[in-house]
Parts: structure tokens; C-alpha cells; sequence
């Protein structure tokens, strides 16, 4: 059973910093490509960043670029989503999320539609 746990969301001002976590079991965590996503109230769940299993490819979506920054440690099983200058409209739930086959390429690392396991979600929250 795979299971993904994110940790590491709260309550931040404008311009703080967070760093969220998510842990993963239940397969070889070093095969898999991961993703983060997240959804605002009223909003659609929108990509957030990707990396690939090797972590030789990582894509950020556009507004969140040069601030936020992904990695991953094989060794621990995590993935890390690092959030520096966070701005208001940062504000949403988080989700980490992997993608459905061992070494799959990079295409359409954006689409939910690719990613076969979720975790519950971490709420960040960013005062103005």
C-alpha cells in the first residue's frame, strides 16, 4: 500500500518561509517521480513543481519560480518543497502526489491525470 504523508504546512507571514515534507512508503521511493500540487479555496488544483526519479528534471510552475524550490532524499523516502518569499496567494493545501510508472519519463508532469498516488494535504496559510 502506498502512502504518502506531507508535513511541515501552518500559518506564515508575507515574505516567511516554509518547508514542507512528504514522506513516502509502501514502494521503492527512488523509481518514482514525484510532484507537488496545490489548491486554493474556490480554485481548481493547480501544479506546483516536479521531480524526476533520478532528480536530474525539475519543473516549477511559473508563479512560483525562483521561490520555491524541490528536492528529494532517496535515503529518507522524502520529498521537499521549500517556499521562500511566500506571498498571500500562496495560501492553499498542498498535495504531494507520484506518478504511476517506475522511471516514466518527464511528459505531461502537470496533469493529475498522471499521478497514481496522493497524500491528504498539508494547509499553508499566508498572512498579508
Amino acid at each position: 500500500q502506498v502512502q504518502l504523508v506531507e508535513s511541515g504546512g501552518g500559518l506564515v507571514q508575507a515574505g516567511g518561509s516554509l518547508r514542507l515534507s512528504c514522506a513516502a512508503s509502501g514502494r521503492t521511493f527512488s523509481s518514482y517521480s514525484m510532484g507537488w500540487f496545490r489548491q486554493a479555496p474556490g480554485k481548481e488544483r493547480e501544479f506546483v513543481a516536479y521531480i524526476s526519479w533520478s532528480g536530474g528534471s525539475i519543473y516549477y510552475a511559473d508563479s512560483v519560480k525562483g521561490r520555491f524550490t524541490i528536492s528529494r532524499d532517496n535515503a529518507k523516502n522524502t520529498v521537499y518543497l521549500q517556499m521562500n518569499s511566500l506571498k498571500p496567494e500562496d495560501t492553499a493545501v498542498y498535495y504531494c502526489a507520484t506518478r504511476a510508472g517506475a522511471y516514466s519519463g518527464n511528459a505531461f508532469y502537470q496533469a493529475e491525470r498522471n499521478y497514481a498516488y496522493w497524500g491528504q494535504g498539508t494547509q499553508v496559510t499566508v498572512s498579508s
